[in-house]
C-alpha cells in the first residue's frame, strides 16, 4: 500500500526559493486533446451539412436545366410541325403521336413530371401563334417546382 506522505511529495516541487510549491497539472493534456477532438468534429459535421446542402442544389439546378431543354424541345417538335398546331393542347397532347412521344420522355427525365399547361393562340391563324408551357415536376423530397416558358411560332 503507497503512504499517503510519499503521494504528496511526488506533486511537490522546489521553487528558486527553496520554498515547496503543488503542482497540480495530471490530466490537464487529456483535457486539451478532448477539447481539440470536440473542435475537430464540429468542423468535420459542418462540412459533411455543407456537402449535402451543396448535392441537394445541384440536383435541383439540373432538374430545372432538364425541363426548360425539354420544354425547347417541345417547341421545336412544333415548328417542325406548324400545319398541326392545334393538336397540340394540354388535353390533346396526349393523343397526338408527336406530342405523345414528347410526354412519354418528360415523365422518363423528370420526376413526377407533367406538362401543366401546353396553350397555342391559334386564334388568327392556324398554323401560328404564340405558345405557353409549363411543365410541373416534384422532388423526391417532396418539393414542387415548375418551369414556364413562352415562345412564337409562325410559318417563316
Amino acid at each position: 500500500m503507497l503512504d499517503p506522505s510519499m503521494i504528496a511529495a511526488s506533486r511537490q516541487r522546489r521553487g528558486r526559493t527553496g520554498v515547496v510549491t503543488r503542482t497540480y497539472a495530471g490530466g490537464f493534456s487529456l483535457i486539451e486533446v478532448l477539447v481539440g477532438l470536440l473542435l475537430f468534429s464540429l468542423g468535420i459535421l459542418g462540412l459533411v451539412g455543407m456537402q449535402a446542402s451543396m448535392t441537394e442544389t445541384q440536383t435541383v439546378s439540373k432538374v430545372r436545366t432538364d425541363a426548360s431543354y425539354l420544354a425547347n424541345e417541345l417547341i421545336g417538335i412544333m415548328w417542325t410541325d406548324i400545319g398541326n398546331l392545334g393538336n397540340y393542347t394540354t388535353t390533346g397532347c396526349a393523343t397526338y403521336a408527336r406530342c405523345a412521344d414528347w410526354q412519354a420522355k418528360l415523365s422518363a427525365q423528370l420526376p413526377q413530371g407533367t406538362l401543366q399547361e401546353l396553350t397555342p393562340d391559334t386564334s388568327a391563324n392556324a398554323t401560328a401563334g404564340d405558345i405557353k408551357i409549363t411543365i410541373k415536376w416534384t422532388m423526391p423530397n417532396g418539393a414542387s417546382h415548375q418551369y414556364t416558358t413562352t415562345a412564337n411560332v409562325r410559318r417563316a
